[in-house]
Order: C-alpha cells, then structure tokens, then sequence
C-alpha cells in the first residue's frame, strides 16, 4: 500500500507531509563533480549501510525513461534525478513512503512522506534512517555550518520539510499571490505540486522551508506546522461562506459535472483530469459527493498519470489519444464499482 492510499489528518486541507534530509559522505566530491566510478562507489557503501532494511534497491540506470518518469509522478525522486546520466539508485519502501535517492544533487535524499498533516512522524521515519547511516558511514558534516551539502541554502540541517496543501477556496478567492508573499516574510515558500518550477495543478500547493541553518529541525517543523493550521483554517473559514456566494449553485454545477466526466467520459487528458480532480476533491469536502472517497481520488490522480498508466494499462499506450483512452477507461473501472 502506497502513502497516497491512505488518510491523514486535515484531510480536507492537506494531502500529505514529506521530510527530506540532504547528507553526503565525507572523503568525495559533490554529485556534480563525480566520475561514473566514485558514483558507483557511494551507490554500493550506501546499500550496504542500509542492508537488511526492507528497502528495494532500484538502478535507475537500468530501467525505462517512462519507469523513471512514473517514480516522479509518484513523488519518490525528483525530475533531476530522473533525468540524471550519473549513475544512480532508488532505495525504496512505497509502503512506508520512504525513499533515498543516491547520487542526486547531494549523495543521498533520504526522504518520507505521509499523508495527511504528520510532519512529525515523517521526520522520526526519515530520521531513524539516517541514524543508520551514522552509525556505518563518514557523513560530512562541520561545526557551525553543520550537514555540508551541494547547495549552500541547505546548510546547517540539510533538511527540507514540506507539506502539500489542497487550497480550492483560497483560490478562487484570488489570496494566493498575497499568501505566497506571507510565507516569504515566515522564512517559508510556496509552489507547484512537484517543488520548484512546478505548477500548481489541481489547485494543490507545496508549502516548505526556506531556512536550515541556524534553526533546529524541531523549530522548523512546529513553525511550519503552525502555518498549516492556520492556512487550513483560513480555507475552511472561506469554504464555509461558499453557500452565501451568488455563484454557488454554479460552483456545484462545475462540480457534479466534472463527476460525471469521470464516471462516463472515453477519453480523459491529464491536464483535464487535474481540473476535474480538484473539482471532485472539493465536492468531496462539501458534501455533495459522498460515493468517491479521498483514497479513491488520490489512487487515480496518480496511477492515471501519463507515465504511470503508460507502464499499467493492459495495452501499453503509443499516442496521446490511446493514452487519453486509456486514462478515461481506468478512471470508469475506479469509481464505478
């Protein structure tokens, strides 16, 4: 079971925290400037400090431009490492939500994610993970800067804690612009649902830290945690005057026919589906849908991705329109039953 088949708390507002924490070993280079050989050399030190962990060891040099593409879909690596010519690997237990890119932009990315609001226990997870490699391996690191890393913005923890907020009202309120800039004031950013340089489809915002150093995680995670609670209950207060509004009844138009689209249409474009998944997850909080669950969302907003419904269909798609088929045809099969 994957951390999107789940439900967290503040479900209506969160999808799902993530914890990152950006370690290299002492003795190499940066990733950047690593020959194939030193790569492989850290690809197998590191499995071997993780071994007897139950975690699946995936060479991404091994495997399909379209595999590799699906993991980002998934948010288990990043489009960096996907694209990487470096050799690198993917440590992974889908179950738990936990994964550790080695060789990316720094050694390793040991990451957890978590649905729902649980930042703390998405940083206890990757956490323990990273007491392992302490105990095996010569993680650079300095007094003063603490976890050196590729990237000087990550100094001191090395650790990037972000949440994916679902934020429809705020939206459609036009308060996104001025809360990005809130956030900028708190040491905090907001962007796409796949980081930076991403945009923000279906209405899903990742929300993180902008500082590491001179902070200690336990700071960074309760003031991040805090703005949250706030954000969420911002939206909520919105959603709440929602029936007042004069185009409400439009709103539940826009709504009950995006559920129709997903339970009838034949084909079905990515970009449609995100428009229409925020549609459904919103109608899911209002009330008005009550046969499509939060779970069930979430399973087809990602294995209906372009790259990961490529690698499940039956009949591998070639074009975009078989794809569309396809996407269509899994989503009916979904929420049908």
């Amino acid at each position: 079971m994957s951390w999107y088949n789940q439900i967290g708390n503040d479900f209506d507002t969160v999808v799902s925290s993530r914890v990152r924490l950006a370690r290299n070993i002492a003795g190499y280079p940066f990733a950047s400037k690593l020959s194939a050989d030193k790569a492989k050399e850290i690809i197998e030190k590191v499995t071997g400090a993780f071994a007897g962990k139950d975690l699946e060891k995936i060479d991404f040099s091994d495997i399909s431009g379209t595999m590799a593409l699906s993991y980002v879909e998934k948010h288990y690596v990043s489009k960096e490492f996907a694209q990487n010519r470096l050799p690198h690997a993917l440590l992974l237990n889908e179950s738990s939500g936990t994964s550790i890119m080695i060789c990316e932009e720094d050694h390793l990315r040991i990451q957890s994610i978590l649905p729902g609001l649980d930042l703390e226990s998405a940083y206890k997870m990757a956490s323990e993970y990273d007491d392992t490699l302490d105990l095996t391996l010569d993680i650079a690191y300095e007094e003063g800067l603490g976890y050196l890393t590729h990237c000087p913005t990550n100094l001191g923890t090395g650790m990037r804690a972000s949440v994916m907020m679902f934020l429809p009202a705020l939206t459609m309120a036009g308060r996104i612009s001025a809360l990005a800039t809130e956030l900028s004031k708190l040491g905090l950013t907001m962007r796409g649902m796949y980081g930076e340089g991403s945009r923000a489809g279906g209405m899903l915002y990742q929300i993180s830290n902008q500082i590491t150093l001179g902070i200690t995680e336990k700071q960074t995670l309760d003031k991040l945690s805090d703005v949250i609670s706030q954000i969420s209950e911002e939206e909520r207060r919105i959603r709440t005057g929602l029936p007042k509004n004069e185009n409400y009844e439009r709103l539940r138009d826009r709504i009950m026919r995006s559920e129709g689209i997903l339970r009838y249409a034949h084909m079905l474009s990515s970009t449609e589906l995100c428009e229409h998944f925020a549609n459904i997850r919103l109608g899911i909080a209002l009330g008005f849908i009550t046969d499509i669950s939060y779970v069930t969302l979430g399973n087809l907003f990602i294995e209906a991705m372009p790259a990961t419904l490529t690698l499940t269909s039956e009949e591998a798609p070639k074009t975009d329109t078989e794809r569309d088929v396809a996407r269509a045809k899994y989503i009916r099969s979904l929420i049908n039953r």
